[in-house]
């Protein structure tokens, strides 16, 4: 068949231009898909999640800027919104921390942190001025002895906030934590968060008390019952709060007070054996891609259900049967998990839910503040970029190779007692 050389040119160039328009497709699709590494992952997600927190304090317009939000389910809105604003410095703070403590890393990096070092500074000081519309007032309601142990685990996980705070404001920080003492705690995890204040205290040089310390440690040991489990309170819950808390802050208090008394030394090696066999338990709850059974009360908190994992990472003292890049591939999959709904921010505040916004799933103490303690989840990004946790290839968690297959090595109960 003869095809006109007119229309046979035309031809030649009309697909000439669609292979160009093609190929300058590809390449842009190239950059919008640029795939990051686990650690600039992370430090995307975790920048997203505190800037508006952080950046407002630091522009003294948190209580202007901060939605007022609290669960469908709350016992009293107007209280919780008085506190919502020590409990988000706390969370967002304890879970960074690391991260501010850490020097180095690349050039973009470094200018991420030192961006939120100004901006934390500032922020502490503006939340301690009383004459700053951000003043926060420690003595409001009980709920503040749990958000000061927050900000004191900041400060005990980044000696250098406490460092580039002048004199003053140490001192009101001080009397800020020192205040809480005022209120009684529950009888559950929350006698733990009366003892880290008093681990902070003893940390940075003042009187601290050490019946508060002795009265958690003891109770918690009888609360012990095995597998690496404690109860949290005097019946037993399935729930995330052996890592939400319970043992985070066994092993932040032991390694401040065992600095001090020799006195616990055998109740903190069955802490050290314990906080190993419950973070064996965590990696095994994280399926194939990320999600986790969702039970239990504070579901909300999202990522904050691998704090202990998390912590047992940056801590470097993960049991020998976790490898390192299997525990960073597993904790990068729920974070992506847990914030990869369209609805996990509202305005570029985190909403109530585990999966985006799910309003039911809050609970009678939830506020715009509470599921900020997902940043815990943030901890090993306190390890630098050349640490084998960051460094080493990607690998499998236990569940994904259990599921695809592969032999291996069944679970058995200790119980430690």
């Amino acid at each position: 068949m003869n095809i006109p050389i007119k229309k046979l040119s035309l031809t030649i160039l009309m697909l000439a231009c669609c292979s160009i328009s093609v190929f300058a497709q590809q390449k842009k699709t190239s950059k919008k898909t640029a795939v990051l590494s686990d650690r600039q992952f992370w430090l995307q997600q975790m920048d997203k999640m505190v800037k508006p927190v952080l950046y407002n304090l630091a522009k003294d317009s948190l209580r202007i800027n901060m939605p007022k939000v609290t669960s469908i389910h709350i016992d009293n809105k107007e209280h919780r919104i008085k506190v919502q604003y020590v409990e988000v410095l706390g969370r967002v703070l304890s879970g960074i921390a690391p991260w501010l403590q850490l020097e180095g890393g690349d050039a973009a990096e470094v200018a991420l942190r030192n961006q939120y070092r100004q901006w934390v500074i500032q922020g502490l000081k503006n939340s301690l001025d009383s004459n700053a519309k951000d003043f926060m007032n420690y003595d409001i309601g009980g709920q503040q002895l749990v958000d000061a142990s927050y900000v004191a685990l900041a400060f005990i996980r980044a000696p250098w906030l406490w460092e580039n705070l002048d004199k003053k404001n140490q001192e009101l920080m001080m009397k800020s934590i020192v205040t809480t003492r005022k209120f009684k705690p529950v009888f559950s995890n929350w006698l733990l968060f009366s003892a880290m204040n008093e681990a902070f205290l003893a940390k940075f040089g003042y009187t601290w008390d050490p019946m508060r310390v002795d009265y958690a440690m003891q109770q918690m040991e009888q609360w012990y019952v095995g597998d690496g489990m404690y109860k949290d309170g005097s019946t037993y819950a399935f729930d995330y709060y052996n890592s939400y808390v319970i043992h985070p802050y066994l092993a932040g208090i032991a390694a401040i007070i065992g600095s001090k008394t020799k006195d616990y030394n055998n109740l903190f090696e069955k802490i050290r054996k314990r906080n190993e066999r419950y973070a064996i338990i965590q990696e095994r709850l994280i399926n194939t891609d990320g999600t986790y059974p969702a039970t239990g009360r504070s579901i909300v908190h999202r990522g904050g259900a691998f704090h202990h994992l998390a912590d047992m990472a940056l801590r470097k003292v993960l049991p020998k049967q976790l490898s390192l890049e299997q525990v960073r591939c597993a904790l990068t999959a729920v974070i992506k998990k847990t914030l990869e709904s369209p609805t996990t921010y509202k305005n570029g505040w985190l909403t109530i839910g585990l999966y985006g916004s799910q309003p039911d799933l809050g609970d009678f103490y939830n506020n715009q503040g509470s599921p900020y303690i997902c940043t815990n989840i943030f901890l090993p990004l306190g390890l630098p970029s050349t640490d084998a946790f960051w460094a080493n290839p990607p690998a499998k968690w236990s569940s994904q190779k259990i599921w695809a297959g592969e032999d291996f090595p069944n679970d058995h109960s200790a119980d430690l007692r």
